[in-house]
């Protein structure tokens, strides 16, 4: 089975919107917020710089989709 994360803010509605759609697809996830936790942040930068927005989802390592029906929160990545 296919290793799925996903990366977000706890103040982006996307990110709820598509840990929602996730779980009522029974899918299994990890999720990470990057604004709470710096590793995960440097994880998702370290997948793909050019992301500027979430909610990321990851499959297996690679970024398979960003943004949540074409909508996403625009991230800043600090220092």
């Amino acid at each position: 089975m296919a290793k799925l994360e996903l990366y977000g803010t706890a103040s982006c509605p996307y990110t709820q919107e598509l840990r929602e759609s996730l779980e009522w697809n029974r899918c299994e996830f990890q999720e990470y917020d990057i604004e709470a936790d710096p590793e995960a942040r440097e994880r998702l930068r370290a997948l793909d710089s050019s992301v500027r927005a979430v909610p990321v989802l990851v499959e297996d390592g690679k970024v398979i989709q960003v943004g949540w029906q074409g909508r996403g929160c625009v991230v800043g990545w600090g220092s």
